[in-house]
């Protein structure tokens, strides 16, 4: 009898609990519903060993509310959470978990587990000691690395347990709060300093004809592959079938390397989403630079001229994420943004034009969310405080107008003097004043609403729909509980043929007549 109440009341709460947190499609879009409502990730990325003690951390949260934040990414390592083979201590990940809740944050955690950097970091010391079960990666034949192989089923094995246990304690403590909304796979997987693995496994392995499965996917996808990944096959004339180096030539050992490190991940994934299907997704050590060989960043990794060939090897995995810390921040969005990827940035520099990057990203690419590294090191009076605030009031109006030519969002490079585009029945025509950035919400086809720095706006009229243009009006102010509080009426000096967006973030609302 009491076996029956238990699942009647486990029933009953599935039939009333929110959906767990999910992708969803607006549009062009894709949104991180959270609780049943699109939600907007402005985070920030604790340092490695901050969330390895709880008693660190406790002075940080208050910090991160102070900066704005709505969401934390945090690691947890495969080291404390099985320090011994079976035996799981989940106490971080429920301190961690508590604390966010207190300060009402949500939570991306980051797997460590056979990759952080490329390296074996976090594995437990059982396995780091037991090279025979637990075989390496060699950079030549018959040398160890500390590297783990990707080759080996046992290592999966161990990894993909320990990942499932993870999974099954967060729904079990989390599946009703939903603290917890995504979670990284891994961390900037790949092989460095050489193209490939050499140990036996991978010898034998690299042998052997491109498996089939791989080939079928690609051939299938031929007309829609991304023009990185389109030109490597173009060199063998898209050989159909042999080994690796008769299909894929000089950048053999990259495919085959992002082939089993992507096979290998996706056991992990699948395993950790048959206890509990949160959105996951790997992060990307970049090229940096043209030409770049592999191996001098971390061979096989989820860059973006392997990305198909991850999606071959891994569909559990929902998207990829780039870590940018290099100075095309626009470039290598519009990398990650291509072919149904959604945007979200798990990493970039905590710089003071972080904020800047966040505005683009989520303006331009609808991204689902945007994280500086090393949050903690940030005081709670650092400027991104301010363009975090900023986005918070606007969040309800960009999740309204993701997937739609509604939002766009602007980022000066270099020596960029000035953009236009087209939205809603006008041209912005933007003016860089200093490091610009920002983004326009067309929120009727003669209004817009105009957030960010160092720059100057006007509309002009499209060429399809010609005439002469002014301001109506224009006002300045702020959002508060969702509502718009309108400060100055701007006009005279302050608003005659172009708007300016100055030094600090700012929002203003304007809107456009046309006359002939």
């Amino acid at each position: 009898m009491k076996l029956q109440i238990t699942l009647l009341l486990v029933i009953a709460w599935h039939a009333h609990a929110a959906p767990i947190p999910h992708l969803r499609q607006q549009g062009a879009a894709t949104q991180l519903i959270v609780e049943d409502k699109p939600f907007v990730m402005l985070a920030g990325e604790l340092h490695n060993s901050s969330s390895s003690c709880l008693e660190y951390l406790a002075p940080i949260w208050p910090r991160l509310v102070a900066l704005n934040l709505n969401t934390v990414i945090a690691s947890i390592s495969w080291e404390l959470v099985e320090p011994e083979e079976g035996k799981f201590d989940f106490r971080l990940v429920d301190g961690i978990i508590a604390a966010a809740r207190k300060h009402r944050l949500r939570l991306v955690f980051i797997w460590f587990g056979t990759w952080k950097n490329y390296d074996a970091h976090y594995v437990p010391a059982w396995v780091k000691t037991d090279w025979k079960r637990f075989p390496r990666c060699q950079h030549r034949p018959g040398v160890n690395t500390t590297q783990l192989t990707a080759l080996s089923d046992e290592n999966c094995r161990a990894d993909a347990r320990a990942f499932a246990a993870v999974m099954r304690h967060i729904r079990e403590v989390d599946a009703r709060q939903q603290t917890v909304i995504m979670m990284q796979v891994e961390n900037e997987a790949g092989i460095r300093p050489v193209s490939r693995d050499h140990c036996p496994l991978a010898e034998e392995a690299f042998a052997k004809p491109v498996p089939r499965e791989l080939m079928d996917h690609l051939a299938a996808r031929k007309e829609s592959l991304l023009p990185e990944f389109k030109e490597i096959w173009a060199k063998t004339n898209f050989r159909a079938d042999g080994t690796w180096s008769d299909v894929f030539g000089e950048n053999a050992d990259e495919v085959f390397s992002a082939w089993t490190i992507g096979r290998y991940i996706e056991r992990v994934t699948a395993a950790g989403k048959a206890e509990y299907p949160l959105p996951m997704y790997v992060n990307a050590w970049l090229v940096q630079f043209k030409g770049q060989k592999a191996g001098d960043y971390p061979s096989g990794g989820p860059v973006a001229k392997m990305m198909d060939v991850w999606r071959a090897a891994a569909p559990s995995v929902d998207l990829y994420a780039p870590d940018i810390y290099l100075d095309d921040f626009k470039g290598i969005c519009a990398e990650y943004h291509q072919n149904g990827n959604p945007l979200f940035i798990p990493e970039a520099q905590r710089d003071e034009r972080a904020g800047m990057r966040a505005l683009f990203a989520l303006g331009e690419h609808h991204a689902l969310g945007f994280s500086p590294f090393g949050i903690d090191s940030l005081s709670e009076t650092n400027v991104l405080r301010d363009y975090y605030g900023m986005l918070r009031g606007i969040l309800p109006l960009l999740v309204e107008h993701q997937g739609r030519n509604t939002l766009r969002g602007f980022l000066q490079h270099r020596d960029e003097k000035r953009v236009e585009f087209d939205i809603g029945d006008f041209r912005a025509d933007i003016e860089y004043k200093g490091p610009a950035a920002g983004l326009i919400i067309a929120l009727a086809p003669d209004t817009f609403l105009m957030a960010g720095v160092n720059a100057s706006i006007r509309f002009s009229a499209r060429p399809d729909k010609p005439g002469s243009t002014d301001w109506l009006s224009v006002e300045e102010g702020v959002f508060r509980d969702g509502k718009w509080q309108a400060g100055r009426r701007l006009n005279g000096d302050e608003a005659t043929y172009r708007v300016p967006l100055g030094p600090q973030p700012r929002i203003l609302i304007g809107k456009v007549y046309r006359f002939q």
